[in-house]
C-alpha cells in the first residue's frame, strides 16, 4: 500500500448493516455488503468512496474479508465484480468457493 498509513487503516465486520467496513484515519472510506445463510456469505457489492480511490484500499477491504470468512469457516459467493476478480487473481482464496459453485463465478477448480 502506498501514500496511506498502514497503523491508520481498519477493517471491521458491521452485521448490523450486513457488511465489512473500511476506515482510513478513523473515516469510513469503503465498504462490501454481503447476505448471510447458515455458513455462506454472499459478498454483492463493494464500495470504496472517490476521495479514497487508487489507495488500494478496496482489495486491502476484500482481503480481510476473506481472511475472516477463513477464520471463521464459510464459504464465499461472489456475485460482486470486485470480489469475484480478487477470487480469481489469488489463488489462495479459490478454495472459499465451494467447489460446486465455482464455474458459475469462474473459478478454477484448482
Amino acid at each position: 500500500m502506498t501514500s496511506t498509513d498502514d497503523a491508520a487503516i481498519t477493517v471491521t465486520d458491521n452485521p448490523e448493516q450486513h457488511r465489512f467496513e473500511i476506515h482510513a484515519g478513523g473515516v469510513l472510506a469503503g465498504f462490501t455488503e454481503y447476505r448471510v445463510r447458515e455458513d455462506r456469505y454472499s459478498f454483492v457489492h463493494t464500495e470504496i468512496g472517490d476521495e479514497f480511490g487508487g489507495r488500494g484500499l478496496a482489495s486491502w477491504l476484500i482481503k480481510d474479508a476473506l481472511d475472516e470468512m477463513r477464520t471463521r469457516g464459510a464459504a464465499v459467493l461472489p456475485y460482486c465484480p470486485f470480489v469475484k476478480r480478487f477470487i480469481q487473481r489469488h489463488a489462495e482464496y479459490q478454495d472459499l468457493v465451494p467447489a460446486a459453485e465455482r464455474a458459475a463465478f469462474d473459478i478454477p477448480q484448482g
